[in-house]
């Protein structure tokens, strides 16, 4: 356990921030899990919605800082990629 102060604070600091972003993390897998689902399946319609929101949930974690921006963008590129690739 850390001794001063303003360490003990830091460290409520960085639990509350570990759950936030290990919830955002899960969400963004869950997410990219129901995309691959209906790439799966063939469902054009379902997988651009599905993609649509996983690439909006990514923009809002890296605006939050819990992802880099670089690998979101190399995520929302490979998606864009497979769905164009699958519907076309």
């Amino acid at each position: 356990m850390a001794n001063l102060r303003s360490s003990q604070k830091d460290v409520r600091r960085i639990v509350r921030r570990t759950a936030r972003n290990r919830s955002v993390k899960t969400l963004l897998k869950s997410l990219d899990k129901k995309v691959q689902g209906a790439l799966s399946v063939g469902n054009d319609h379902l997988s651009a919605e599905s993609a649509i929101a996983c690439i909006s949930a990514m923009d809002k974690a890296v605006k939050r800082g819990v992802i880099h921006k670089n690998k979101a963008n190399r995520y929302k590129s490979a998606k864009t990629a497979l769905i164009f690739k699958k519907g076309a």
